[in-house]
């Protein structure tokens, strides 16, 4: 079970740090998914502090466990924020963000069996 955890922790660790490259270097995607929720654009760094640590704790949590679901607990509630912001903006392109939720609700799950 350790492996499945790792596995999944490592590649959504991988998919976050990835994001918060883009918002960082204020990748034109993003700036335009955030333009279409209505997220101010300078505060977008905010956001990829958040997935930069949902990276490190699913990261961190394959070798202390409780760190491991925290982070994926923080993944999942910083997800569930990205599809209401889409839902509220009238934007539907939410699959993408409840699939990332969805990876991160596995890891939830996955990191405490795997201990």
């Amino acid at each position: 079970m350790f492996i499945a955890a790792a596995i999944v922790s490592v590649l959504l660790a991988l998919v976050l740090a990835f994001s918060a490259v883009g918002k960082l270097t204020k990748n034109a995607q993003q700036v335009e998914s955030m333009t279409n929720v209505r997220f101010p654009v300078d505060k977008m760094w905010l956001l990829a502090i958040a997935e930069l640590a949902g990276a490190a704790g699913l990261i961190a949590g394959l070798f202390w466990w409780p760190i491991g679901l925290a982070a994926a607990v923080g993944v999942i509630a910083y997800f569930l924020g990205a599809v209401v912001m889409h839902l509220r903006a009238n934007d539907k392109t939410i699959a993408p963000a409840g699939v990332l939720m969805l990876v991160a609700v596995v890891a939830a799950i996955l990191v405490p069996i795997a201990a």
